[in-house]
């Protein structure tokens, strides 16, 4: 599915670059892995080849997905009234999938939160981190000018 040099994006871990396919023995058992070195992180995380679809990793998006997430951050923000606690689960789950669509709501929501009153400890955290795997993955976008990339800052 993937190869040597390919981008891609593992969710809640962020932008990665496989740097190999290797046979390795683990309890005896040999299997192929996907050997990924995390761009944020800068940690390397190795993916058994057979496992990939499951792990809900995914290649970096393409352009033709950035009105898309334009359109997201235009949008009016979800009207749900949630509990942070709930909010949390709810955004922590967005991540979760791997969507980029779905993690810039995240971003968004956090960001306008963020505009009308201090998020709390955990809400920052995850809206930096949110908002880094967003904007490393814009990056990677090929025809994406910068110009683009400074809406979602």
């Amino acid at each position: 599915m993937f190869q040597v040099g390919d981008n891609i994006v593992y969710p809640v871990h962020g932008v990665g670059i496989i740097k190999a396919i290797e046979e390795k023995e683990i309890s005896g058992k040999k299997q192929e892995y996907y050997v990924i070195k995390m761009v944020i992180s800068n940690m390397q995380v190795m993916i058994p080849t057979g496992k990939i679809l499951s792990s809900s990793i995914r290649p970096i998006t393409d352009i033709k997905a950035l009105k898309h997430i334009i359109h997201i951050f235009q949008d009016v923000e979800t009207d749900r009234v949630l509990s942070w606690k709930q909010r949390f689960k709810v955004n922590t789950d967005k991540i979760k999938t791997g969507n980029i669509l779905e993690s810039a709501e995240v971003v968004r929501d956090l960001k306008r939160m963020k505009k009308n009153k201090a998020l709390n400890t955990s809400e920052k955290k995850m809206f930096d981190t949110a908002h880094e795997f967003l904007i490393s993955e814009l990056k990677l976008i090929r025809g994406i000018t910068e110009k683009q990339i400074k809406i979602f800052s």
